[in-house]
């Protein structure tokens, strides 16, 4: 994306580091709880709470999740890894330091390809992904003067995936947030719920003339919804270029984003690594990975988002567009695959589930899971157009039944008595009362005004109640016309 500014053009440059909460039974270095939505405090171990003489233990399924989402971004798994004590203070890290990973983390380098309008993909490459551990949560709306404290979350597993600085524009932001999101839910290892803030953006962003080098950046703290982070950026990146084409210069610094205002604000001047004081932790010893294990979890990786959009488009002929919207979420491609499997034209289904049941989720306001119309009830109604028992204009009237009531297309068909006219001896009866009681637009037809043919149909269409089959209504009515 180009700002033009009032000196001229420039450019976004941006990076995103996504904190993804590892799903697990337990956390990161402790056996208390996970479980989203208990009491608060009731998940806290001694480790958990930074007592004095507790000693961490690593959770072996935290760590085989976090190589699955290294495996899914195409990325190195290094075999050894190390980690660090990252130091500050907050309230909410009871310890003093969070345990995280610095310089050898445990994924390195790898790429995500995002989806762009238009069924075009862009590589995004990925600088590392290491694991940590969660902070607490600060409650500042309970009470006018103090802040609480909730510690549930202290200790929760993290993967904090870091992009390379290649995204440059909001909608690529998007995007890229939007494809991390469904790679994780593909893979199991994150639930990406941003509301439960189990899924957190920081944006890294910066400006730049076309052709120079990086300009400096401002990070923007966590996101929690990926509308938000393509607001943040596009925010920013105009304050950015305000200041510069006036003269100020850009301070490296975290900003915080006011969603409801829309702005960005600063929260404090932005730390450099010698500022946390990384060590080694010293009660861990450096975790070494099996390149058998590795591989062995590599074999058991599930069907991923791109290689699903591209069977799609190779055993169904849909379109790469088509193909990336229902891959986009796990649960959609698995209900189209029901709707699409031994189908005579897949595309059919492609296109009823993307525009008819997803525009009906959308007003709905629901999603997949609680769609009122199942996979096998939308599947049955496709049957019923395929074999002619209804006409496609008619599967409308009959589809918007199914989301009122729930019942199956085939019970509404027979309760309303919705089965298409086939029999052609009643479908020409029909036709000819229309061109009897219409003896001036036959004229006008037959002296070539030919457009007349579509009123034709429609009034033959109205005369059966939609019913009539559309292809022998026109190649009867055809011949009707012609004299």
């Amino acid at each position: 994306m180009i700002i033009d500014g009032k000196t001229g053009p420039w450019e976004i440059v941006i990076g995103l580091e996504v904190h993804a909460q590892v799903i697990s039974k337990a956390k990161l270095f402790s056996g208390a709880s996970t479980e989203f939505g208990a009491e608060p405090n009731a998940q806290v171990s001694f480790v958990d709470a930074g007592f004095p003489g507790m000693l961490p233990v690593i959770n072996r399924a935290c760590v085989e999740q976090a190589v699955k989402t290294g495996l899914g971004l195409n990325a190195t798994i290094n075999e050894v890894s190390v980690f660090d004590r990252k130091n500050y203070f907050y309230p909410d890290l009871p310890a003093g330091y969070q345990i995280s990973q610095y310089k050898q983390p445990i994924v390195g380098e790898g790429h995500l390809d995002i989806d762009l309008p238009g069924g075009e993909t862009r590589r995004i490459g990925i600088e590392r992904l290491h694991l940590e551990q969660d902070a607490g949560k600060s409650i500042h709306d309970q009470h006018p003067q103090k802040t609480y404290i909730d510690l549930n979350r202290a200790g929760v597993a993290l993967m904090e995936i870091v992009s390379k600085p290649e995204l440059r524009s909001p909608e690529e932001a998007g995007a890229y947030m939007r494809k991390m999101r469904a790679l994780v839910r593909y893979l199991g290892t994150c639930d990406g719920n941003m509301e439960e803030g189990s899924l957190r953006c920081d944006a890294n962003v910066s400006v730049r003339r076309p052709g120079e080098g990086l300009g400096t950046r401002c990070e923007l703290k966590n996101i929690n919804s990926i509308r938000f982070v393509m607001q943040a950026i596009e925010y920013e990146a105009r304050r950015q270029v305000d200041v510069l084409e006036d003269g100020g210069t850009i301070r490296q610094e975290t900003r915080l984003f006011d969603s409801a205002k829309g702005v960005t604000r600063p929260m404090r001047s932005k730390e450099h690594a010698h500022d946390y004081r990384y060590f080694p932790d010293p009660d861990l010893l450096p975790l070494v990975l099996d390149r058998s294990w590795i591989e062995e979890v590599r074999a058991n990786l599930p069907e991923l988002p791109d290689a699903k959009k591209a069977r799609f488009v190779a055993d169904y002929k849909l379109t790469p567009y088509d193909a990336s919207v229902l891959v986009a979420e796990k649960e959609n491609a698995e209900f189209f695959e029901v709707v699409a499997t031994g189908r005579k034209d897949p595309k059919l289904a492609a296109n009823w589930v993307i525009v008819e049941l997803f525009g009906a989720l959308n007003r709905l306001g629901r999603d997949i899971a609680t769609s009122p119309v199942s996979a096998a009830h939308l599947a049955g109604l496709l049957d019923l157009i395929e074999n002619d028992t209804i006409s496609g204009r008619i599967a409308k009237d009959v589809f918007g039944f199914m989301v009122e009531t729930g019942k199956d297309a085939a019970t509404i068909v027979a309760e309303r008595g919705l089965r298409q006219v086939t029999d052609s001896g009643a479908i020409e009866a029909a036709i000819d009362k229309v061109v009897a009681e219409n003896a001036a637009k036959v004229a006008e037809y037959r002296s070539g005004k030919q457009a007349l043919f579509g009123w034709f149909v429609g009034q033959v269409m109205k005369s059966t109640g939609g019913k009539a089959n559309p292809a022998s209504v026109n190649e009867i009515l055809r011949k009707k016309l012609a004299g």
